[in-house]
C-alpha cells in the first residue's frame, strides 16, 4: 500500500495534528483572550506607572544588544572564516562556548566581579586608592548590555560564519577586480550577501532579549518580563500579567514576521567553499588573535574561572542533602519533558510526512511556535486554565472526601505542559531534519514489499531517525535544566530546581553560594554546544538562491 503523497483527505492531517497544536494554542489563546477584555483600572495603572518605563527600557536594551552582537559576532565570523592566524582553529569553535552559560549565570558572575566588594574594584583601590569613579553596576544598562551581548553573540557568529564559508575568496577577488578596496569588498559584497543569515541570527537574539528574565532580574532592570512577574507575584494581579503578556506576544509576532520576511522567496543549496584562507602577517595576525582572545576571555573563560573559584570556596559547607533534592527535581523535570517532546516531535514529523496539505503544514508551524514565545507568557497562559479547572473540580472532589487544597496548580503536570509547549520546537527541528534525509523512494520500496504505514514507521523511519531523536532529546534535556521562568512561576513553593536555586541565591546577592548550582548547569550546558559544533563541522554549508517558491532553510 503506497504512502499518501499528497493526501486526498487533508482533514485527516488537521485532525491528527490539532491536539498537539493545542498544547501551544490554548496558552496563547488564553493570554490573548484576557487581553481583549481589559479591566479599565488595570489598564490605567499600567499606562501610567508601568508601560512607559518598561517599553523604553526594553526598546533601548534591544537596540544596544543588537548593535553589540553585530559588532562582535560578524567581525569574529569574518576573521575565523577568511584569515589564517595563530589560534584560528581553536577560536573557530571555542567562540561558540558562551552558549553553554545561561544569561542569568553570566549576569550574577559579572555582578560579583564588578560590584564594590568584587575583585575588579578591589584591585582598582589597591592601585589607585579609590574606586568611587567606577560606575555602579547594579541596575546599570551598560552592565546588562555587556552580559547579554556576551551571552547571545554566538547566534550571530554561527550564522554569519556559515554565510561567509559559502563565499570563499572568489567573491572577494571578484569585488576587488571591480575596484573595491578590501574593506569596501567586505562592506559592499560579503556582508550584503550574508544579510539573510545575519538577520536570522539577530532575530533570535532579539527574541532571547525579550524572553530573558533571570539576567534582568539580577541587574534589577525593569523590562516586560520583570513587570509581568511583579504583576503576578507582587501585585497578585493575574489580569495585569496577562495583558502585559499579550503585548509581549505582539512584539514577538512582529519579530517572527521580520525574520521570515528576510528569508522570503529563498532556498538553500550546498556550495561550500574549499578555497584557502588569507594568511595574516606581522601585527595583523596578533591583532586578530587578540580580538578573538579578549571576547572569549570576557564571555567564557573569566566567568568560568570565577564560578569554579566560588564553588571551591563553598562546596564543603553548601553541598548537603538539599542539593540532591535540587538535582533530582531538575533531572526528573528535564527527563520527562525531553521524553514528551521527543515523542510528540516524532509524531508531528511523521504526520507532516503523511499529510502534505497546506492546512496540516500550518498547524505544524503553530504547534512548534512556542519556542519563540517567552517562558513567562507561557507560564501565564498555562496557569489560567489550570486554575480554572482547579476551581471547577475542587469543590466537587472535596465534597467526596478529597482533602487537598489544589489539584493541578503547583504540580509537575502543570510545569510539563508549559515546558513541553516551550521546547517542542527544539525536538521537532532535530527530528524533522533527520526525517527529510529519508527519501520517498525508500518509503515506496517498503510499500512495494507490502508493509503498512505503521510497519514502515517502525522498520524504516525509527531506525533512521535514531540520531535525530537522540539529538533532540539531549537538547531539550539541557534546555529544561537551564530554564528558569516557567519553573519559577508554576512550581509549588517548596519545589526547587538548580535554576530556581540560582535565582533565590542571586536575589540575596549570595554570588559565591549561587556558583555551585550554576556550575552544574553550565557543565551540562556544554553538551548541546559540543553537539552543535560537531554538527556545524560535519554538515555542508548552504547559501541562498532566489527562487519563486516559499521554501525556507
Amino acid at each position: 500500500m503506497p504512502l499518501p503523497r499528497p493526501s486526498r483527505r487533508p482533514w485527516r492531517g488537521i485532525v491528527a495534528v490539532g491536539p498537539i497544536a493545542l498544547l501551544t494554542l490554548i496558552p496563547l489563546g488564553v493570554v490573548i483572550g484576557l487581553a481583549l477584555t481589559p479591566q479599565p483600572d488595570i489598564w490605567q495603572h499600567l499606562w501610567q506607572h508601568v508601560l512607559p518605563r518598561v517599553l523604553a527600557n526594553t526598546a533601548l536594551l534591544m537596540v544596544l544588544v543588537s548593535v553589540g552582537v553585530l559588532l562582535v559576532g560578524v567581525p569574529l565570523a569574518w576573521l575565523t572564516t577568511m584569515y589564517e592566524f595563530p589560534g584560528r582553529r581553536l577560536f573557530a569553535w571555542a567562540l561558540v562556548l558562551p552558549l553553554a552559560i545561561p544569561a542569568y549565570v553570566l549576569a550574577f558572575v559579572q555582578m560579583g566581579l564588578f560590584e564594590f566588594a568584587g575583585p575588579v574594584q578591589r584591585a582598582i583601590r589597591a592601585v589607585a586608592g579609590s574606586s568611587q569613579w567606577f560606575p555602579e553596576i547594579r541596575g546599570s544598562l551598560w552592565g546588562l548590555t555587556l552580559v547579554l551581548v556576551c551571552a547571545f553573540y554566538p547566534y550571530v557568529y554561527l550564522l554569519a560564519r556559515s554565510a561567509f564559508l559559502t563565499q570563499g575568496r572568489r567573491a572577494m577577488e571578484a569585488a576587488q577586480s571591480l575596484g573595491y578596496s578590501p574593506t569596501g569588498a567586505v562592506l559592499r559584497v560579503a556582508v550584503p550577501m550574508a544579510r539573510p543569515w545575519i538577520a536570522a541570527g539577530l532575530a533570535l537574539v532579539l527574541m532571547e532579549v525579550l524572553a530573558d528574565f533571570g539576567a534582568v532580574a539580577v541587574f534589577n532592570f525593569d523590562t516586560f518580563t520583570t513587570a509581568l512577574y511583579k504583576a503576578w507575584f507582587d501585585l497578585h494581579n493575574l489580569g495585569a500579567a496577562a495583558q502585559l503578556a499579550a503585548l509581549l506576544i505582539l512584539v514577538v509576532v512582529v519579530l517572527i514576521a521580520a525574520e521570515q520576511r528576510s528569508r522570503l522567496a529563498q532556498r538553500y543549496h550546498s556550495a561550500a567553499s574549499r578555497q584557502g584562507r588569507i594568511a595574516l602577517r606581522g601585527r595583523a595576525r596578533w591583532l586578530a588573535f587578540a580580538a578573538c582572545a579578549v571576547v572569549l576571555a570576557v564571555a567564557f573563560v573569566i566567568p568560568m574561572l570565577q564560578i569554579v573559584a566560588w564553588s571551591l570556596d563553598v562546596w564543603r559547607e553548601d553541598l548537603d542533602e538539599r542539593y540532591w533534592g535540587f538535582v533530582w527535581n531538575t533531572l526528573q523535570l528535564a527527563l520527562a519533558t525531553a521524553a514528551i517532546t521527543t515523542a510528540l516531535a516524532l509524531l508531528l514529523s511523521w504526520l507532516r510526512r503523511l499529510h502534505t496539505d497546506a492546512g496540516t503544514a500550518w498547524l505544524v508551524r503553530l504547534a512548534v511556535v512556542g519556542y519563540a514565545i517567552p517562558g513567562v507568557v507561557l507560564a501565564v497562559g498555562v496557569f489560567v486554565p489550570i486554575a480554572w479547572l482547579d476551581d471547577l473540580l475542587l469543590p466537587v472532589l472535596q465534597g467526596m472526601g478529597y482533602e487537598g487544597l489544589t489539584l493541578f496548580k503547583g504540580t509537575i503536570a502543570t510545569m510539563l505542559l508549559a515546558l513541553s509547549a516551550r521546547f517542542l520546537a527544539v525536538a521537532w527541528q532535530a527530528t524533522d531534519s533527520a526525517m527529510q534525509s529519508i527519501s520517498r523512494s525508500q518509503e515506496d520500496a517498503c510499500a512495494s514489499l507490502g508493509l503498512t504505514t505503521w510497519q514502515t514507521l517502525r522498520r524504516l523511519h525509527l531506525p533512521l531517525l535514531r540520531t535525530g531523536l537522540l539529538s533532540g532529546f539531549l537538547m531539550v534535556l539541557v534546555d529544561v535544566m537551564k530554564e528558569m521562568p516557567i519553573t519559577l512561576m508554576t512550581r509549588s513553593f517548596d519545589w526547587d530546581t538548580l535554576a530556581v536555586r540560582v535565582f533565590q541565591l542571586t536575589s540575596e546577592s549570595l554570588w559565591d553560594q549561587a556558583a555551585l548550582p550554576a556550575l552544574a548547569i553550565v557543565l551540562v550546558g556544554l553538551l548541546p554546544v559540543a553537539l552543535l559544533v560537531a554538527q556545524t563541522e560535519r554538515q555542508p554549508t548552504s547559501i541562498p538562491a532566489h527562487h519563486d517558491d516559499d521554501t525556507h532553510a
